[in-house]
């Protein structure tokens, strides 16, 4: 029976960005090799938005029918979400909202975009039936280190993103936890790397995924560093302690 998919206590996590974020772990000359390292396993408790936008069992690769043009492995998500489950059994169910699309730049996710008004839509059809908005995990910049402009102006861009979606998801102050880039599709990583860190917005950590293992290809993480990445986001999201504040105001309310 699927009784977890009504529960209305979920906690919602957006996944945006681009295939790093979507997860190509695992994926040799366009093949996954299908190995989900333990970390990685599927829950009950973990629960993924289709792109038919119903709720069913997470399972890798999760991101498979949003980032559907390419092969995808293993992400961070799942990673990501049984960390958190393990340290608060309580939270009830994680609801994980995969938006995340290889090869996508900055400016593909401007407000009013194609792959912006798919994250915000399918966020939004994941709280109607209940649950509260967590946090949204985010890793994406390898494409705009390609060109010296994108990544001049990426630091501006990135910040008008994160205003942009908070404003848009009524959610001005949604802990937002990004990825520093490891890997680089072009010349200008380091000025990517220096607009990521420098990001000055409250309630905005950043993970630095630097030294992280990368697979054959040099630009997407192995499995072993995506399972790794997704806890370290886990322990940030876990040190905002935010949502165990929200929780008990809910109760004071109730009573």
């Amino acid at each position: 029976t699927n009784t977890t998919a009504s529960n209305d206590n979920k906690n919602i996590f957006i996944l945006a960005g681009q295939s790093n974020m979507s997860g190509r772990g695992g994926v040799i000359n366009n093949i996954f090799d299908w190995y989900i390292p333990p970390e990685c396993q599927s829950n009950s408790s973990i629960l993924r938005l289709t792109k038919g936008l119903s709720w069913e069992v997470a399972k890798e690769p999760i991101h498979q029918d949003i980032d559907y043009y390419a092969v995808c492995g293993i992400g961070l998500g799942m990673s990501f979400a049984n960390f958190i489950l393990k340290d608060d059994p309580n939270i009830g169910v994680i609801g994980l909202v995969p938006c995340a699309v290889g090869s996508t730049n900055i400016t593909l996710w401007s407000q009013g975009s194609f792959y912006y008004n798919q994250m915000v839509n399918r966020t939004r059809i994941a709280l109607q039936g209940g649950g509260t908005l967590r946090a949204l995990l985010w890793y994406q910049g390898e494409s705009d280190t390609l060109n010296l402009d994108d990544a001049k102006l990426y630091k501006l861009r990135l910040e008008k993103f994160f205003t942009d979606a908070r404003n848009d998801l009524g959610t001005p102050s949604l802990p937002i936890i990004q990825v520093a880039l490891a890997t680089t599709l072009g010349p200008y990583m380091k000025e990517i790397r220096k607009a990521q860190l420098g990001i000055q917005l409250p309630n905005v950590k950043t993970i630095d995924a630097n030294g992280l293992k990368v697979g054959p290809d040099y630009v997407h993480l192995s499995t072993q560093a995506e399972a790794q990445l997704g806890q370290m986001l886990a322990q940030a999201f876990l040190e905002f302690g935010s949502y165990t504040i929200h929780n008990s105001l809910e109760v004071q309310k109730k009573e």
